[in-house]
């Protein structure tokens, strides 16, 4: 009766995991080839916002899918050389914060020195990258604004166009309350972590937000004809969903931690 050479099988298992563990890591990095694409967009003398938003969209996809694949693999045990988190904050900071505040300014949507504001965004947002207490996962927060510069920016557009200088200058003042908030102990809704049963509303909430800013990339920066103002409004719906759903998990979470 032949035999069965057991240790060779568990290796092959081991050398599976490792492998899944690193393609993890790479899935992670492809990042930067979608931030790379969008640059080159932005650097184009006729550059186009919508390829440049397209390209970051798919950047957030990924950023999206690695953290949970990263969990179920194990990639921590079987592929520890690497930090994944370093990769994903890299990444995250050049899709996030500096490509579409580079948009911003490159299509002169803030009015002033726009430069200034930028720059101050890009200053604030990586204090907050570099915030070792930013991430609170078992709580379900983030500590300070997270960072979703690249939605800002997408509204930043749509209301210059829109409404002009009045929308540029309700622009700013978004703008530069957000930046304060990077920098200040107040908590947001950390979507993946947040506690059941807001974790389903959540998502399911972001999906939907999701689909109706992307129906509204083929006319970027000006609103569908089809539509009007009231898609614009309706689209704030979410983002005011999850800053009222930040604040009061951050309170109520606090006064409980008090008692």
């Amino acid at each position: 009766m032949p035999t069965i050479d057991f240790s060779d099988r568990s290796e092959r298992v081991r050398l599976g995991r490792k492998a899944r563990a690193y393609l993890v890591h790479i899935f992670t990095a492809s990042g930067v080839a979608f931030a790379f694409l969008a640059m080159a967009e932005v650097v184009q003398a006729d550059l186009d916002p919508r390829w440049v938003f397209a390209w970051l969209t798919l950047a957030v996809a990924i950023d999206a899918a690695d953290g949970p694949l990263a969990r179920l693999w194990d990639v921590k045990l079987y592929a520890p050389r690497i930090g994944g988190g370093t990769i994903d904050q890299i990444v995250d900071y050049l899709t996030f914060t500096f490509i579409p505040m580079v948009l911003v300014w490159r299509m002169d949507w803030l009015p002033g020195w726009d430069g200034l504001w930028v720059t101050l965004v890009m200053v604030a947002s990586l204090f907050g990258f570099a915030n070792t207490s930013a991430k609170q996962a078992a709580k379900g927060f983030f500590l300070g604004f997270p960072s979703y510069w690249n939605v800002v920016a997408y509204y930043v557009g749509l209301l210059a166009v829109e409404f002009g200088d009045a929308g540029a200058y309700v622009s700013l003042g978004a703008v530069l309350l957000l930046a304060v908030l990077t920098l200040v102990p107040v908590r947001f809704v950390y979507p993946n972590h947040v506690p059941s049963p807001w974790r389903a509303i959540v998502t399911v909430g972001g999906i939907a937000w999701l689909g109706v800013l992307l129906a509204l990339l083929p006319t970027f920066p000006e609103l569908p004809a089809w539509g009007g103002d009231w898609v614009l409004w309706v689209s704030f719906i979410y983002p005011a969903f999850y800053f009222g759903l930040s604040g009061w998990l951050d309170w109520t979470t606090r006064r409980a931690d008090a008692e």
